[in-house]
């Protein structure tokens, strides 16, 4: 089931947290295969809001950043060590959630074809890299996924093009941790990065190995 746009509504530390386990849809059409949906279950995110210094927006508004400023549920995508990278804006001005990581997830519409799709986009050292690591990290699952900046930024999911569902998976723990890669001083010590627990090893860095919280939702 396609989200409605009104479940992007809510402050930043929740929607991360809802985020989990929804599954992200790019439509791509491909020379070979005509056009594929490629697939990926989102198992980590941050939080990220204008009022702390870890996020772009408090640095102000710029046209750069305008996304972030927008409707709830408006793409915010930027470039990070020069690969894209994945936000939703989220209510309030200036707050929005990073899309950290994600599984990449097959099923009778994105069937196993689109996972060789997915590693074809995404190689590493001209090798196929592993379905539990084709998406570890912000830039790679974008990459895996086809999803470029100047195609989305400031855009909008599209029932024919990009797509969130609810696939009916919600994990029954996460983990709770400070985010990856806030410079010190930066408001680096706040736990805004939350992972899904069964797939921790496929999250960017495992967040178990490092001082961390545990969510049971059951």
């Amino acid at each position: 089931m396609i989200v409605s746009p009104t479940f992007f509504d809510h402050e930043p530390l929740v929607l991360a947290r809802s985020l989990i386990g929804k599954v992200l849809r790019h439509r791509i059409s491909h020379p070979v295969h005509g056009d594929i949906w490629l697939s990926a279950k989102i198992i980590e995110t941050e939080a990220y809001y204008q009022t702390e210094r870890g996020s772009h927006s408090s640095l102000g508004f710029t046209e750069k950043r305008k996304a972030m400023f927008m409707v709830p549920g408006t793409i915010y995508m930027y470039y990070a060590r020069g690969g894209d990278s994945l936000n939703f804006s989220a209510s309030g001005d200036g707050n929005g959630v990073l899309i950290k990581s994600g599984l990449a997830f097959i099923d009778q519409r994105s069937p196993d074809i689109c996972l060789e799709v997915m590693q074809e986009l995404n190689p590493i050292n001209g090798r196929i890299r592993s379905p539990e690591k084709l998406c570890s990290g912000q830039t790679l699952l974008c990459r895996s996924l086809g999803l470029k900046v100047p195609d989305w930024n400031q855009g909008t999911l599209t029932r024919n093009k990009l797509v969130l569902e609810d696939v009916g998976y919600s994990p029954d723990r996460l983990v709770q941790c400070r985010r990856l890669g806030i410079p010190a001083g930066r408001d680096e010590h706040l736990p805004y990065r939350f992972v899904d627990y069964e797939h921790a090893r496929s999250a960017t860095r495992n967040p178990t190995a490092g001082e961390h919280t545990i969510i049971n939702r059951r």
